[in-house]
């Protein structure tokens, strides 16, 4: 087997994985192992197959880029790097989505914060980054890992949304009638100053870290040399 065969298959496997788990599994495991050793379960796999996932593109060897990324590319994948990264921070306050014993009967109220800019903020967040390293890292198996990464956070927040109106019924659609699925479609811009502050800290840091620590500068950072 070719490493890049290795690599699709170790991709195959991450965003399988979680759709089977995530979906017609989750039920009979979590009756079966408890809620928690469903969790249990969930992360190892998902932690195994992202780490073939990332063996496996280390094991490809020396890559040409597909195209060589112009500057509107690096500026503009900058830009969702910092957008996904404050719906990201955002996404840890307040979600609706996660799990709640009173959720059929419960009044979500109005979105606020990144809410009002999408209903799946974590997983645009994800989406985002995986669209920027498509933009400026168009190696094989970059753009493999990339299209991992995209397919899994939007199909999987689309999913989400069909399980939720199964499950959580007549409040669930209440609160898709409130949000949006795509950031920005409601005309929603500003999410608040927290998660602007926190969110942009935390994406200089990081990509000040990507080039500090041996990868190429990333972000900002290599805009200005």
């Amino acid at each position: 087997m070719s490493p890049m065969t290795m690599l699709e298959l170790a991709a195959a496997s991450f965003v399988g994985s979680h759709f089977v788990l995530s979906h017609p599994l989750r039920r009979p495991l979590a009756r079966t192992l408890g809620e928690r050793g469903f969790l249990l379960i969930y992360s190892l796999v998902a932690i195994a197959t992202f780490g073939w996932m990332i063996w496996a593109a280390g094991r490809v060897g020396p890559e040409e880029l597909k195209w060589q990324p112009a500057t509107w590319m690096v500026v503009a994948a900058t830009i969702l790097t910092w957008i996904g990264t404050i719906l990201f921070v955002g996404s840890f306050a307040r979600n609706p989505a996660l799990p709640h014993p009173e959720a059929r009967t419960r009044n979500f109220g109005e979105p606020s914060g990144v809410f009002r800019i999408t209903r799946h903020p974590m997983m645009w967040g994800f989406g985002l980054w995986a669209l920027s390293h498509f933009l400026i890292n168009p190696t094989p198996s970059g753009l493999v890992i990339s299209e991992a990464i995209f397919v899994l956070a939007i199909l999987g927040a689309a999913l989400q949304d069909f399980k939720k109106r199964r499950l959580v019924g007549a409040s669930w659609r209440q609160w898709e009638g409130r949000t949006s699925f795509l950031p920005f479609a409601n005309g929603r811009v500003w999410p608040g100053l927290t998660p602007v502050l926190v969110g942009t800290i935390l994406f200089l840091a990081a990509t000040w870290a990507h080039g500090a620590l041996g990868w190429r500068e990333a972000g900002p950072w290599s805009l200005i040399h």
